[in-house]
């Protein structure tokens, strides 16, 4: 397995998976404040509806150089809320 990384190297495209390691999507945004290094979340580009969702921070469990693994149950994706940039 790779060596963790900071949240501070995502990057659009990386995939994003559920905890059984079934893709979820890709990171369409990193979502925080890099000054104060606080982790907000990723919006990220499901299959579903092909909207961004939001993925809070408190449910990712890694972060390794080109993919974010989550807490997420396969069933549990579709409740991911969709992203607002204005929110």
């Amino acid at each position: 397995m790779a060596d963790p990384v900071s949240w501070f190297l995502i990057e659009k495209g990386w995939e994003v998976v559920d905890r059984d390691g079934g893709q979820i999507g890709r990171a369409e945004e990193v979502i925080g404040d890099e000054e104060r290094d606080i982790f907000d979340g990723l919006a990220v580009a499901t299959k579903l509806l092909g909207k961004p969702r939001y993925l809070p921070s408190e449910r990712v469990t890694t972060i390794v150089e080109g993919r974010v693994g989550t807490d997420l149950p396969p069933a549990d994706v579709h409740a991911l809320p969709p992203y607002d940039p204005r929110a």
